[in-house]
């Protein structure tokens, strides 16, 4: 038995967290906007990854650094280092549990943290504040809904209740 795919969620998906990243937030609540973009992408990487390759998320990190502003290219090394990473671990990843699917996840939100502290140093802007450490805890916090969000939309599950 073949499932149809949606081919339409992956661009669409993509649009939207390109989009909740631009999401006007109260000032309180700047630190935990989680990395929507990557959210996302790592779903499509674990999911797909004949679709969702490292020049794929390098080609999603320029169109990314395109709508946010910023130093052209950055999000596109962050979102290229995380594939990649991704990509070597996918086939245990993908079957873990949800909750250790998301501690993972979480981990290579910290990491992205990490990637993006060392590219500040090398440019020699200002230390970040601490509170830029809190963004992996919301992106851990949500990847369980976004992974069966993407999942049931991917697989189209919602159509057969």
């Amino acid at each position: 038995m073949t499932r149809t795919r949606q081919h339409w969620v992956l661009p669409v998906s993509l649009l939207a967290a390109l989009l909740l990243g631009l999401l006007p937030l109260p000032a309180a609540l700047q630190p935990l906007r989680p990395y929507w973009l990557a959210l996302v992408l790592a779903y499509w990487v674990i999911e797909e990854p004949d679709r969702a390759g490292l020049g794929f998320a390098f080609i999603v990190g320029l169109v990314g650094d395109l709508v946010y502003g910023g130093l052209f290219g950055e999000q596109a090394l962050r979102l290229v280092v995380m594939s990649f990473i991704l990509q070597r671990f996918r086939a245990r990843l993908r079957f873990f549990p949800l909750w250790q699917q998301a501690l993972w996840v979480g981990g290579l939100m910290l990491n992205d943290r990490i990637v993006t502290a060392a590219i500040h140093v090398a440019l020699g802007e200002p230390t970040l504040p601490a509170s830029f450490w809190l963004a992996p805890v919301s992106g851990l916090l949500l990847w369980p809904p976004i992974f069966l969000l993407l999942d049931a939309l991917r697989l189209g599950s919602w159509r057969r209740r």
